[in-house]
């Protein structure tokens, strides 16, 4: 991203990150990008995104969600019926039109920032944080997660930690190329995960 547009991204949420929690109220008016999450599956990003934007006042968007919501199916029943290219132009769609609105914390899926025109589309108004985790955490939390099997096609055809090991030696590269910073995840709950957050936005914010 360049520096215009992480200045402008920081610089509108100056006077909220700065307030304390008692005194956060609403944007204003003016135009605001959004905080864009990224990460693999059982990162964090869903629910570290709605504790953010409870934090920040700001709506939350789940791309995987806003999908199913419009299809009136699971992901994996639009990846079973039409495919996985059917599902990522559902995706690329999507991302293009919520890229476009202002004051919103974006969680799009997993492998999204493997086409760079979703990169390019969310990085012209957003700030990118990486939310990575450990493989062996990343692997509990999906064994823990009943989506995991249900909601969440397998995109390799093999088991969930042998799929795990081969798809985030690919996508590990790529997050840490598009981010402007990264949090791990791994040994630390979602309040603390959120104040890290707010935490790196505001010293990043006093520096432009």
């Amino acid at each position: 991203m360049c520096g215009q547009v992480v200045s402008r991204v920081l610089g509108d949420f100056a006077e909220t990150l700065l307030r304390s929690d008692a005194e956060i109220g609403g944007l204003g008016d003016g135009a605001m990008g959004n905080i864009v999450l990224i990460g693999y599956r059982g990162s964090g990003k869903s629910t570290v995104g709605r504790r953010l934007a409870a934090r920040l006042k700001l709506r939350f968007v789940d791309i995987d969600d806003l999908i199913e919501a419009r299809q009136g199916v699971a992901i994996s029943d639009i990846v079973k019926s039409h495919g996985w290219g059917h599902f990522r132009k559902l995706e690329r769609n999507a991302i293009e039109e919520i890229s476009n609105e202002d004051h919103l914390i974006i969680a799009p899926g997993g492998g999204a920032v493997l086409d760079t025109d979703n990169v390019k589309a969310l990085r012209k108004n957003g700030f990118i944080i990486w939310l990575k985790a450990e493989k062996q955490a990343l692997l509990k939390r999906l064994n823990q997660d009943p989506g995991t099997n249900t909601r969440r096609p397998t995109l390799t055809g093999k088991g969930t930690s042998e799929e795990l090991k081969e798809v985030m030696s690919l996508r590990e590269p790529i997050y840490e190329q598009v981010s402007e910073i990264q949090i791990d995840t791994s040994m630390i709950d979602v309040e603390t995960v959120v104040e890290h957050v707010l935490t790196v936005l505001k010293d990043k914010m006093r520096r432009i």
